[in-house]
């Protein structure tokens, strides 16, 4: 059964990936054009970052209710989690994905904009480092001298033993609350790090490669996502 803030942030999410859907489509559909106009390139990058910013701002939201929602969340396939990085893409992806697009279609990028996206990668990848020490240090703490005292000290309620019962609650109570608030720093520290690669990607680009470069991270998102369901569904008919 889903918990109130599973139900409101599938509901709020299925509706952000239609957005998304819809913005990838005029991403496309801009950057085949014959003349672009820099102001309309530059508006649509906008209208594209304004939605991921909104999607972090709902989710850090909920998280306060629910933070264990986002590390297992209900909404995404088990595909989509087998790609996740702390509740989300890893920054470092949108680095691969600028090398992949260099061969293709954003052939004319200057060694100035090669120097600076290099030298984000380096710091970025920096960043990502951090949250993966805190995470590690997150669950390494789950076997520190007090967990196991907890743990020792809950056994002996179950065996009938004379800890008052209700005391014992209330630490399991403080030590879940101190547990659940070092993961949302950590999920949030890992959703800056993804806000500040994708910001520092577009200022280094030029509109036109901003208007392909966002239709290439969309579409790599929407594509993932159909390929999950899709599984989905066909372990579904297998079952029956």
């Amino acid at each position: 059964m889903r918990t109130q803030v599973e139900e409101r942030f599938s509901e709020f999410f299925e509706k952000w990936v239609c957005q998304l859907e819809q913005l990838q489509q005029q991403l496309l559909k801009l950057s085949e054009e014959t003349l672009q106009n820099e102001v309309e390139l530059q508006a649509l990058v906008s209208k594209v970052t304004y939605l991921h910013k909104e999607y972090y701002t709902v989710k850090w939201a909920a998280a306060r209710e629910d933070v264990l929602a986002f590390f297992c969340p209900v909404w995404s396939s088990p595909l989509e989690n087998a790609y996740n990085w702390v509740t989300g893409w890893k920054p470092s992806m949108l680095f691969q994905l600028i090398g992949s697009l260099r061969k293709t279609r954003l052939v004319n990028m200057s060694e100035e904009q090669l120097k600076k996206i290099e030298e984000l990668r380096l710091k970025m990848r920096y960043e990502e480092e951090k949250v993966e020490r805190e995470m590690e240090r997150q669950q390494v703490a789950m076997a520190d001298r007090r967990m196991v005292e907890l743990a020792r000290l809950a056994s002996r309620v179950r065996n009938g033993g004379k800890v008052v019962e209700v005391e014992v609650e209330g630490l399991v109570d403080v030590a879940l609350k101190v547990m659940l608030s070092g993961l949302e720093r950590v999920m949030k520290a890992a959703d800056c790090v993804r806000l500040k690669t994708l910001k520092g990607v577009l200022d280094v680009l030029s509109p036109l490669q901003c208007v392909e470069f966002l239709a290439a991270t969309c579409m790599v998102q929407i594509r993932l996502r159909q390929w999950g369901r899709k599984k989905c569904d066909q372990n579904a008919l297998l079952n029956h």
